[in-house]
């Protein structure tokens, strides 16, 4: 069970929510790196100051706004705060038309982010020489990561990005689809039953079921615009129960069975988790995940 908080919080926020969420008995804590949010490493950080168990990570940085080198020192800055509990997400990116950037082959520039992230972590010096990154011979981290290989997901709705996956991911996590179809897709299309295939979505659990809805509908408009048609499942206008958790405790944790009985291995429960996101969290610590474990 994962939970997936927006990056614009205070640190007080943060360390309150990751408490009580890692005594709950939830196993991740991912942060958004949403364009123009706070960037996840520093919240991140924060968490792992203040939490013992939780695996830790960002979902998820891209190679377009950060370099490899920039991901392998965040991956590794957090894996040493955290005593060895971190991953790293990664994604193509999204909005980085506002920024001007080039999105033009985005499988081969994430394959070449990814060998250069696990040589730097590895210690290899033997540089790396590809058409988005080079990385000259003797280059290499001047410290000691806490693990040589850290744990890699990648996010994505898109099949050569998911075979991608399938050959160097541990996990594959389709950001904002709660639609189990589409888990049984993705499944096809990652090749590799040994990839985890991680579900996360716009999550508001309330007593009041009808405002928990109306709260995620209009939550979730921040993020159709990105994969509302990205879903080849769906005909027509897409149905909010497919890129949302929303309802009653009840409601919710029977939306979490049906995606883990089409093959998630975990589902990560995004903002704002609530009508406000404490009272979000609390419900979810105390009447969904008890109905989930």
């Amino acid at each position: 069970m994962g939970l997936g908080l927006q990056s614009d919080k205070r640190p007080h926020e943060y360390v309150a929510l990751a408490q009580r969420a890692e005594a709950a008995g939830f196993d991740v804590i991912s942060v958004f790196h949403d364009l123009l949010f706070q960037p996840a490493i520093f919240p991140l950080l924060t968490i792992a100051a203040a939490t013992e168990r939780v695996r830790l990570g960002p979902a998820a940085l891209n190679p377009s706004t950060l370099h490899p080198v920039e991901l392998a020192g965040q991956a590794a800055a957090l894996d040493l705060a955290s005593g060895g509990r971190a991953y790293l997400g990664l994604v193509a990116g999204a909005w980085l038309d506002r920024l001007g950037l080039d999105e033009r082959r985005p499988v081969e520039r994430m394959r070449e982010a990814v060998a250069v992230v696990r040589r730097l972590l590895a210690g290899d010096r033997g540089g790396y020489a590809g058409e988005h990154f080079t990385l000259a011979p003797g280059s290499g981290l001047e410290y000691e990561p806490a693990r040589s290989q850290i744990p890699l997901m990648i996010g994505t709705w898109k099949p050569r990005m998911a075979a991608l996956a399938g050959e160097v991911a541990d996990e594959l996590k389709i950001g904002g689809c709660a639609n189990p179809d589409m888990v049984r897709l993705m499944r096809e299309w990652i090749g590799n039953d040994d990839v985890g295939i991680v579900v996360g979505a716009v999550t508001v659990v309330a007593e009041d079921g009808a405002a928990a809805r109306e709260r995620a509908r209009r939550e979730v408009q921040m993020y159709l615009g990105v994969v509302g048609g990205l879903d080849p499942t769906i005909d027509g206008p897409p149905p909010l129960e497919k890129f949302t958790i929303a309802g009653t405790p009840q409601e919710v944790a029977e939306h979490a069975w049906r995606l883990f009985d089409a093959g998630v291995k975990r589902v990560e429960f995004g903002t704002p988790q609530g009508l406000d996101t404490a009272a979000g969290v609390d419900l979810l610590c105390d009447r969904v995940l008890p109905l989930l474990r």
